[in-house]
């Protein structure tokens, strides 16, 4: 049980600290509106993974590998267009703008960009599915000791990342505004990267 409860821990460390379209829009909403308004996104991957789960697990095994591209090719039309709405609230900035971010909202956008990223499908496909079904024809309480840790982990080192990029955003506007321009750059770069790899794929 010890071992599979290891597995989940490092392997959450892994998913997180590895560069993604969800890194990118957690980054960029701690810069844009600190962590105490974007410290509720570090559920977004326990939210978003239930119905990749029921997908990879009972359905997706019989589905075509086209529907992993078209799901990343969406991500990154997704990306690019939140991309757009962080340039257009730089050009045009609304004092009230930061107040009128409820942490619901942005939830609701990470938790899309995570359903419609491959990463976690692909994940789940290789790596936690097999080894969740190993796990658990051991023993129930294996499997569950697996997916709690891997869960907890990826929460805790979220909301980590969060507060220290929030934090960042407090140490002037200069540094404010150089950091939200990078990570405008990250969410282009990530979205144009993921469409395109989607597109060539086919």
């Amino acid at each position: 049980m010890i071992n599979y409860l290891a597995f989940g821990i490092t392997y959450a460390f892994a998913c997180v600290v590895q560069p993604g379209p969800l890194q990118a829009f957690l980054i960029t909403q701690s810069l844009a509106n600190g962590w105490r308004k974007s410290l509720l996104l570090a559920l977004a991957p326990l939210m978003s993974d239930i119905p990749i789960i029921i997908l990879i697990l009972f359905i997706l095994s019989n589905v075509p590998h086209e529907v992993l591209q078209i799901l990343q090719c969406l991500g990154g039309v997704f990306l690019l267009y939140l991309a757009f709405n962080a340039l257009k609230r730089k050009k045009t900035p609304d004092k009230s703008s930061k107040q009128n971010v409820t942490g619901r909202s942005n939830l609701l956008k990470a938790i899309i960009i995570n359903l419609l990223n491959p990463g976690p499908y692909l994940g789940w496909s290789l790596v936690m599915g097999p080894q969740l079904i190993r796990a658990w024809n051991e023993g129930p309480g294996n499997g569950i000791v697996l997916v709690a840790g891997f869960y907890c982990s990826m929460v805790i080192y979220s909301a980590i990342m969060i507060v220290l990029f929030g934090v960042a955003s407090n140490l002037g506007p200069r540094v404010n505004r150089i950091s939200q321009n990078i990570s405008v750059i990250v969410l282009i770069i990530f979205g144009s990267y993921q469409l395109w790899t989607g597109l060539t794929s086919f």
